[in-house]
């Protein structure tokens, strides 16, 4: 069976997010390393993770991956403008949906970036 998190895997590892609507609860929230308020519900959710798919393209892989049962954690890393990002995206699932997903950022240099991108992202996808 594919869970929600091999299908999350799967779409940050070819840069496309089609379905991940359907991977995320209605009541999903989402913690961003930049917003310091939780982020509640799937529409919003939506926004935050597809902008965050376009922002962490350039050399995206994770690099661990500890997952029990409906709860994982996948350290990850990118480059971003020159500056090395490291992460982590804390996942967790219910009855295989997304129901909560929290993202942390370091270097303090790359949380300004990722900062910059993301409103600009945001920015765009409002029209």
């Amino acid at each position: 069976m594919t869970t929600a998190f091999d299908s999350w895997i799967k779409m940050m590892e070819v840069g496309n997010h089609e379905g991940l609507w359907e991977l995320l609860d209605p009541d999903c929230v989402f913690w961003s390393p930049i917003v310091h308020t939780p982020q509640e519900g799937r529409q919003i959710s939506h926004a935050y993770l597809s902008a965050a798919g376009h922002v962490f393209k350039d050399g995206f892989h994770y690099t661990r991956t500890a997952i029990d049962g409906d709860y994982g954690v996948f350290e990850f890393e990118c480059a971003m403008d020159g500056i090395k990002v490291n992460g982590v995206d804390i996942i967790t699932l219910k009855e295989n949906l997304i129901i909560e997903f929290k993202v942390m950022v370091r270097p303090l240099k790359a949380i300004n970036m990722v900062h910059q991108k993301m409103m600009a992202m945001l920015q765009e996808t409002k029209g």
